[in-house]
């Protein structure tokens, strides 16, 4: 058997979320989106966000969340805790977390992210 990957630890239940930005360095970012098929530009675009501060969480769109966004039958195509395991694989994420509403604003009023 092989051992869980560290980056495993990134990944935060919101139960858990306010609690565990305490222990990252501020100023803090936040972002979010369903990434259901991860691409260049959101790389690009996730490391540039994360230039802004010294720490980032991520919010993911659950996948209830993502069927509601009204992309397709098909989607998302990925679930989320395959989602979230390649998010938290990203060295430029510092927590990522999920949430089943129609956005984030739970999320971001528990961070109360700096950007």
């Amino acid at each position: 058997m092989y051992p869980t990957p560290s980056f495993e630890a990134r990944i935060c239940p919101p139960e858990q979320l306010r609690e565990r930005i305490t222990t990252l360095p501020r100023p803090l970012v936040f972002t979010n989106g369903c990434f259901d098929i991860l691409h260049r530009g959101h790389v690009t675009y996730l490391a540039q966000a994360r230039a802004l501060g010294a720490a980032m969480v991520v919010a993911l769109n659950s996948d209830d969340s993502v069927r509601r966004q009204g992309k397709g039958d098909d989607r998302p195509i990925n679930t989320l805790q395959d989602r979230l395991a390649v998010m938290a694989s990203l060295g430029c994420v510092d927590l990522v977390t999920w949430f089943d509403e129609d956005t984030p604003i739970a999320r971001i009023l528990e961070c109360q992210p700096d950007v």
